[in-house]
């Protein structure tokens, strides 16, 4: 039976995976717009999903003591973070490198929760961590002109989802429920990008609003199967399958917007994918937790907050894709 639930899980989680994928690719041929335009129609769509979800829950809207101001701070910071990814996707020139630089967010989040919670991480987890630094140079290869802002964007996008995720994790441990984390960043975002959408609106084609919408959408899909993923099967064993994300976004950049990412970002993506598959064999050496369903509290370190609606709030490695 857990032999089932794991193939059920992994095959979820690669749903998910391209289902996210589509999103960056949609983004991308939205074409020319501006990048709050497409934010703002990215999280209007989680937040309709997670509006009509919470409705149907016994506390509905109502926020835990002592969790607004870490729910304020993980929604700003998450914020910025799907603005720096979205701004990647359009201008990195690959839709796989701005998938790649946004898969550190676990590795960042390892900094993050040494210094907002104290955790003491261990040598084998730093070391991970700089593996994977060192692979996302090799993607940014950084120079001394604007042509690498693109690639810094998504550097530090996934920095910025890092820290949210480290947020959400004191969230969980104030007891605060998933699905209110996600409205309440769905709800933020979509907020602060309503501005910037009304005053710097550029008018769309027929066909752009379809990639919009589609993007939506496809990260609905994403979302829908990283929560079946995350009921069949514990995080520990499943996060390495994430990032499954970037081959598929490399072959979908390859066949509808011709990227071919060069030499250094696949040495880059190897590194980088390596570092997490040693991070996650390293997981999986922990004790595993009780099972049951309030002791299930495990949740992916590898997809943001606001892309799991439905996920349990508590977790040892909790992620939710800016």
């Amino acid at each position: 039976m857990r032999a089932t639930g794991r193939t059920a899980g992994i095959l979820c989680i690669l749903g998910a995976a391209m289902g996210f994928a589509c999103m960056n690719l949609f983004v991308n041929l939205a074409g020319d717009l501006p990048t709050m335009q497409k934010v703002f129609f990215r999280n209007l769509f989680a937040a309709a999903i997670v509006f009509f979800l919470l409705l149907f829950e016994k506390e509905k809207f109502r926020i835990r003591k002592g969790c607004l101001f870490w729910l304020f701070l993980r929604a700003f910071v998450g914020f910025i973070g799907v603005v720096l990814n979205f701004y990647a996707i359009d201008r990195i020139g690959s839709i796989s490198d701005a998938s790649i630089l946004n898969k550190l967010s676990p590795f960042f989040a390892i900094l993050f929760s040494a210094l907002l919670l104290r955790e003491k991480p261990k040598p084998l987890e730093l070391l991970f961590a700089a593996v994977a630094f060192c692979g996302a140079m090799c993607v940014v290869r950084p120079s001394f002109d604007l042509k690498v802002l693109p690639a810094l964007a998504g550097f530090a996008s996934g920095g910025a989802a890092g820290f949210a995720y480290t947020c959400v994790r004191v969230l969980g441990r104030k007891g605060e429920r998933s699905l209110m984390t996600i409205f309440f960043f769905s709800a933020f975002s979509t907020l602060a990008a309503l501005p910037f959408f009304l005053f710097g609106y550029k008018p769309m084609s027929g066909m752009q609003l379809c990639y919009l919408i589609l993007s939506g959408v496809s990260a609905a899909v994403g979302q829908f199967f990283i929560t079946a993923a995350y009921r069949k099967a514990p995080a520990r064993e499943l996060a390495v399958f994430d990032y499954a994300q970037v081959p598929f976004a490399a072959i979908l950049g390859f066949c509808f917007l011709q990227q071919i990412p060069d030499v250094w970002s696949f040495v880059g993506y190897a590194i980088i994918i390596g570092a997490a598959i040693g991070k996650w064999l390293l997981g999986l050496k922990r004790p595993e937790k009780p099972s049951g369903e309030n002791a299930q509290t495990e949740t992916s370190p590898e997809k943001s907050p606001e892309d799991l609606p439905g996920r349990p709030p508590d977790s040892e490695n909790h992620r939710d894709n800016p």
